[in-house]
């Protein structure tokens, strides 16, 4: 899906989303994904987020951790 072309306003706004924490866990999940209704594509204010993952083994923690190491070797 191109992100030029999606309604912005079709989106839900992530910081609209209110999850009841006193929930077991898989009850928040549920929640949540009610609220956002995708999870994988959803406002932040102005900016549309899309979430999609790689056919890889790094993990999220490595690449994170190669992110941060990187940026730190800028400075």
């Amino acid at each position: 899906m191109d992100l030029k072309n999606i309604d912005r306003n079709s989106l839900m706004d992530i910081r609209s989303v209110n999850v009841d924490v006193s929930l077991p866990q898989k009850e928040r999940m549920r929640d949540f994904i009610r609220q956002v209704k995708d999870p994988y594509l959803f406002r932040h204010g102005k900016y549309v987020v899309k979430i999609t993952f790689s056919e890889t083994d790094i993990t999220l923690e490595q690449r994170l951790a190669d992110y941060v190491r990187a940026k730190c070797a800028a400075m």
